[in-house]
């Protein structure tokens, strides 16, 4: 019996308002998200650029502190060649300073 009264009952059928309500909210939905991925390819853009700027002042600085490098290397090996018996005694006049300074910081802590 039951059969025969599902028989002549009519399927439901979403009328044409309803489906377009329902277009509707999911196209809200979906401008919602679009605007969120919007606002976040933005921001990413915006980051990017930045670190890139950080980027590149880096580079400039390492450069800057690399021919600083060069030329006070220079100046070493230039000393090193000229050196004799004078460089020596300086070189080992302040391993003593240091030496000294190090056994005051020890022994007055």
């Amino acid at each position: 019996m039951r059969r025969a009264h599902m028989a002549n009952e009519q399927p439901y059928k979403p009328t044409a308002q309803m489906l377009e309500a329902e277009n509707q909210h999911m196209e809200d939905q979906l401008s919602s998200k679009v605007k969120a991925l919007k606002s976040l390819t933005i921001d990413m853009g915006n980051e990017v650029r930045e670190q890139n700027k950080f980027l590149s002042e880096m580079d400039d600085d390492f450069n800057k502190s690399s021919g600083l490098l060069q030329s006070t290397m220079g100046r070493l090996k230039d000393i090193a060649s000229k050196g004799g018996p004078t460089l020596w005694c300086y070189m080992f006049m302040f391993i003593l300073f240091v030496l000294f300074v190090c056994w005051i910081i020890v022994r007055f802590r």
